[in-house]
């Protein structure tokens, strides 16, 4: 898919969130990126293949003193 150099992170890469937008749709919840990952604004993931990748939103400061 991507044309540009340098090329984007493959999907199944740890690095396919860096990937260049496609296409945007926030009214929607959804971007399209270069690699053909369609990345949710909750930030889980669904990847070409069919995968799906849970959400993994970082924890705010107030859950990460509640756990230690």
């Amino acid at each position: 898919m991507c044309q540009h150099q340098p090329p984007c992170p493959p999907a199944d890469s740890a690095e396919r969130d860096a990937a260049r937008l496609i296409a945007h749709h926030p009214e929607q919840g959804w971007s399209l990126l270069c690699n053909g990952v369609l990345l949710f604004e909750d930030t889980g993931e669904l990847l070409p293949d069919g995968k799906i990748i849970a959400p993994h939103r970082p924890l705010r400061a107030e859950q990460v003193a509640a756990a230690a």
